[in-house]
């Protein structure tokens, strides 16, 4: 799968992005769903009606109201990664993930990838693989790696022209959660990030003025977007 062992304890920026590069999230509800899953999967908790879970999770997140799918507090006490930042772009995504068990960020990362690929595929009557093979994880080393990623996970919504100027915004990533209110409560945790400045204000000028280095392995991979 991967030629790095991940560990318990320690953060892992991981990306994958759509087969040929092709989009994978081509509306809104594609954004939502994948968004589901990344923030809902997070603990070995099976769903029954999985659907209707979704549906109200829509409902939560387009009236802007607080998460209560009644999930939420059994999730976070049995979870076995802890989600800390994210960007989807129309053909990738960026996670910045903390393995909690052993094992946690590779079930995490089945069964998003599995249930996204089901329901990309039934959707839009494809069949085969969605994702450009197995996703990358890349072990951060130190506090001030975990700060430039997260800046470089925060400013990739700059490559969408519209956002440019206003990437904190972008619905589809953590970055407001950072630099405003949280909307997902303790389903992202952005604390290893955030103590490291006097409040969110700060963080923000970070971002604005960081040139969000990333590893010479993932640039590599980035570059092909």
């Amino acid at each position: 799968m991967r030629n790095i062992k991940i560990s318990p304890g320690e953060y892992y920026h991981i990306c994958n992005r759509g087969i040929n590069k092709q989009i994978i999230f081509h509306d809104h509800h594609d954004y939502l769903r994948f968004l589901f899953l990344i923030l809902y999967f997070q603990s070995p908790i099976k769903f029954d009606h999985l659907n209707r879970i979704i549906k109200t999770f829509s409902e939560i997140v387009g009236q802007h109201r607080v998460l209560a799918t009644g999930y939420e507090e059994d999730m976070v006490r049995k979870r076995s990664v802890e989600l800390t930042a994210f960007c989807i772009m129309p053909n990738h995504f960026h996670l910045l993930v903390k393995e909690i068990d052993e094992g946690g960020i590779a079930a995490y990362m089945q069964r998003v990838l599995n249930a996204y690929g089901k329901y990309y595929n039934t959707k839009y009557g494809k069949s085969g693989h969605v994702f450009q093979g197995p996703y990358r994880a890349v072990h951060m080393d130190d506090d001030t790696q975990l700060l430039h990623v997260s800046a470089y996970i925060h400013r990739n919504a700059r490559e969408i022209g519209k956002w440019q100027n206003i990437y904190n915004e972008y619905p589809w990533s953590s970055c407001q959660d950072f630099t405003e209110r949280n909307r997902w409560g303790k389903l992202v945790m952005p604390g290893i990030i955030l103590d490291q400045f006097k409040g969110k204000t700060d963080y923000k000028k970070f971002l604005d003025t960081s040139l969000a280095k990333v590893t010479e392995e993932e640039l590599a991979y980035l570059a092909v977007f």
